[in-house]
């Protein structure tokens, strides 16, 4: 059975990383994350790992497997079809944007420069997936 998590950040750059980490952290949420640094190590914890995230933060810049491909895996899986993806990205490219929902992204936010309004743009995009958003019990 699926170890049951609240957000599976998949992110390369250790700062990053971090720096959504603390805000989370700080957000009042307390939400369970796992950390996966390219799309490779995200399918394997998906899989093998047997994580099963409410959401799934996601990068485009990924080295070797980009998130665009990363997110066409997920959507091509029987188990993954359905889990929420969220593209968070510095990407402001309209090209960017567009092919991330026609890969079947459910959202795609800008991560804002700034600590602050990094904290804000991460909080409220995990209050709607994390507290209103419901996910189908796909065992049934």
């Amino acid at each position: 059975m699926a170890r049951p998590i609240d957000i599976l950040l998949v992110e390369d750059d250790p700062a990053d990383a971090e720096l959504a980490l603390r805000a989370l952290a700080r957000s009042g949420m307390s939400p369970v994350v796992e950390h996966a640094p390219d799309g490779e190590a995200a399918l394997s914890a998906l899989g093998d790992g047997g994580i099963q995230p409410r959401l799934i933060l996601l990068d485009l810049k990924l080295p070797g497997m980009t998130g665009l491909e990363l997110l066409e895996a997920l959507r091509a899986g029987a188990g993954t079809r359905h889990l929420p993806v969220v593209v968070f990205t510095s990407s402001a490219e309209p090209r960017d944007l567009s092919r991330s929902y026609g890969s079947g992204a459910n959202g795609y936010a800008q991560k804002p420069v700034n600590f602050d309004a990094f904290g804000e743009t991460l909080r409220r995009v995990c209050e709607f997936w994390l507290a209103v958003n419901r996910l189908p019990d796909v065992s049934q």
